[in-house]
């Protein structure tokens, strides 16, 4: 996985806070680059009190083992990312230290793992399901959630959970299906973590997706520094602009704010147990 942002300009303004605290349900801080401290401080002060922190390989897995060690507001997902899996980055030697890292107390999910067929060809995808499925069973060994990568590849990661058993938690980082995706999803009882894509004036099947899940399945992200919701899309995303996602959100679901705040807080404390 590329670890460059690729967002150019001054990082946006802070939004009007919450009224509620509620968390960022994954974030790549080591990505974002700068002071972590800063960051949190940012996000804090907007009402985003709590970050999932993502890794996507053993470095950054490491790392966000280690700054949610060091870091009360912040907790860890660790995996291979799909891409790099499909590259052939899963190698027991990883996996086996996936695991270890999963194990750690402060380590509350195993992710982000799925299916990619948007960056990965035919070629790589056979490599990239032996992982996926390599994480399934680290996430039911160890407790975790699993938080999915699932880009193009609705009805594969659907197939995959099925033959192997979901965990008790997954978690559909940053959800890109329609509203029949949504309520499959839902049937199963798997969270669906809303980022800045449902601002994005294309993406009307996304918004309908959103208004139809279960209110209690619901969690927000930014996915930062990537996906930078509307109107500062394409500058450089900070868990401080959760609050721009949760607004879109109880806008197209007609929720008050302040309930859906409620709900997202408590859905994060169910889903990464914290």
């Amino acid at each position: 996985m590329s670890r460059g942002s690729g967002r150019e300009g001054d990082p946006p303004p802070a939004p009007e806070p919450l009224p509620v605290p509620v968390p960022d349900s994954h974030c790549h801080l080591d990505i974002v680059g700068g002071d972590v401290a800063s960051q949190l401080a940012a996000a804090r002060a907007v009402g985003v009190d709590t970050v999932l922190q993502v890794g996507v390989d053993l470095e950054s897995s490491r790392l966000s083992a280690e700054l949610a060690a060091a870091y009360d507001d912040i907790w860890a997902a660790v995996a291979l990312h799909p891409n790099d899996a499909g590259l052939g980055a899963a190698t027991p030697e990883a996996l086996a230290e996936i695991e270890r890292l999963a194990g750690l107390p402060q380590v509350r999910a195993v992710g982000e793992t799925g299916l990619d067929h948007f960056r990965t060809g035919p070629d790589g995808r056979g490599a990239q399901e032996e992982s996926f499925r390599a994480h399934i069973a680290i996430a039911k060994r160890t407790g975790k959630a699993l938080v999915i990568h699932d880009r193009d590849a609705h009805d594969d990661v659907l197939r995959v959970l099925a033959e192997e058993g979901a965990p008790d938690t997954v978690v559909f980082h940053c959800f890109s299906g329609d509203a029949a995706m949504a309520r499959i999803c839902a049937e199963q009882g798997y969270f669906l973590s809303f980022a800045g894509t449902v601002t994005f004036k294309n993406a009307g099947d996304l918004r309908e997706a959103a208004a139809v899940a279960p209110r209690e399945l619901l969690l927000a992200e930014t996915d930062a520094p990537f996906l930078t919701p509307t109107p500062w899309r394409g500058r450089p995303n900070g868990s401080y602009l959760v609050p721009l996602t949760v607004r879109a959100l109880a806008e197209v679901r007609g929720d008050d704010l302040a309930e859906l705040c409620d709900a997202l807080a408590a859905n994060g404390r169910r889903a990464f147990a914290y």
